[in-house]
């Protein structure tokens, strides 16, 4: 990863952090793009006492106007970009973004996805560069996207069902890109990072996640897959496919819908104000 820039989002805890650390120590130079630069400053430390280059900046995936202004300070740096790592995300979490969204799906997918319009063009400059969604094996357990329900405040009582969509979003973003940036050198890939015991479960009564940590796996385990999406020189030539434990698995039959995926495209360009040719 010498030479090369990373964005990642999230990265202040968790598989994210720890994402960071690792492409940082493989030469990477990382943006950490967060809420609070307080949270980040001890992986800002440790990334730079490894002898390592890292910047934060503010981003509110909640916020569409936070996430346009945190593409156009990075923009403005006039730094190439060769990874996207779509990391951040929520979890037993209920209410409302501050445009109007479910919030797990507003922050878990919508915010992403404008994020990712807006960066693609520095992206596709940059080339080869790679687009890296971190989902969830629990799309699979996803019956569908209810349309109406991602204007609405959470429905159910523990949030999981809105994060199974927002985990089957992410497969679905990832292979709509790989579809309309086929043979641009933008690759992109979607990935299961293991039950983790992130602080993407915070929201989780404590006795709960308490007892659901037991069974979960190290932040390392879990951000071996998102370094591999990243960096692996084998998975140069694939775009659009979906991870767990490094390797290549089948994602759910939703995910594989390209009329579900085509409708989730075209609401999320009108939900984010963007123009039907944005992008590629």
């Amino acid at each position: 990863m010498e030479g090369k820039t990373v964005f990642i989002t999230g990265a202040n805890t968790g598989i994210g952090r720890a994402t960071a650390v690792a492409l940082a120590k493989q030469g990477a130079v990382v943006f950490l793009a967060g809420r609070s630069r307080e949270r980040h400053e001890p992986v800002l430390a440790e990334i730079a006492s490894q002898g390592g280059t890292a910047t934060f900046l503010e981003l509110q995936l909640d916020d569409l106007a936070s996430v346009r202004a945190c593409a156009e300070r990075f923009l403005a740096m006039d730094v190439a970009l060769h990874v996207l790592i779509n990391n951040a995300g929520l979890a037993g979490r209920r209410g409302l973004t501050k445009d109007g969204f479910e919030l797990t799906f507003g922050v878990n997918h919508l915010g992403h996805f404008l994020l990712t319009e807006l960066l693609l063009p520095r992206l596709q400059a940059s080339c080869p560069a790679r687009i890296v969604n971190v989902s969830s094996e629990a799309h699979y357990r996803a019956q569908g996207i209810p349309w109406a329900a991602l204007q609405a405040p959470t429905a159910s009582l523990t949030g999981f069902p809105e994060y199974q969509v927002s985990k089957l979003c992410n497969v679905l973003h990832a292979k709509e890109l790989a579809a309309r940036l086929a043979g641009t050198g933008v690759t992109t890939y979607a990935l299961h990072p293991g039950v983790i015991a992130s602080d993407v479960w915070r929201a989780v009564p404590w006795g709960v996640r308490h007892v659901m940590r037991l069974f979960m796996k190290s932040v390392e385990h879990g951000a071996a897959t998102s370094v591999h999406c990243a960096s692996a020189e084998a998975l140069g030539t694939e775009s659009g496919l979906y991870y767990d434990s490094c390797a290549l698995q089948e994602p759910s039959v939703l995910a594989r819908d390209e009329t579900l995926r085509n409708e989730l495209h075209r609401r999320s360009v009108v939900w984010c104000g963007l123009s039907s040719n944005t992008g590629a």
